[in-house]
């Protein structure tokens, strides 16, 4: 059976720095990232607001739809942020909460 799969994006601030990844634990990555466990890129440029995130029935898609969402241009990832968050709040509280 696949796991299910989540993709992501973590933001700097309002506007700022934009990670996109892709995972099998939602809560457990993004926890990750908010205690700065994760070297590189998301601890050296402070990217931990999660901003936007999508579910998918197994990894294997969401890791497809990582790889697309990356190859967009910025323009595109602000208004697919934007539609859904417009305010760019941090979403990983309502994961935590239920």
């Amino acid at each position: 059976m696949n796991k299910q799969g989540f993709v992501y994006i973590l933001a700097s601030d309002y506007n700022g720095t934009l990670y996109i990844d892709a995972t099998t634990d939602l809560i457990k990555r993004i926890y990750e990232h908010k205690e700065e466990l994760v070297e590189g890129f998301t601890k050296k440029y402070k990217a931990k607001t999660l901003v936007y995130y999508e579910v998918f029935d197994n990894y294997e898609d969401a890791f497809t739809r990582e790889k697309h969402l990356k190859a967009w241009k910025r323009e595109w990832k602000i208004k697919l942020i934007e539609k859904a968050n417009p305010r760019w709040e941090d979403l990983y509280s309502s994961l935590i909460s239920g």
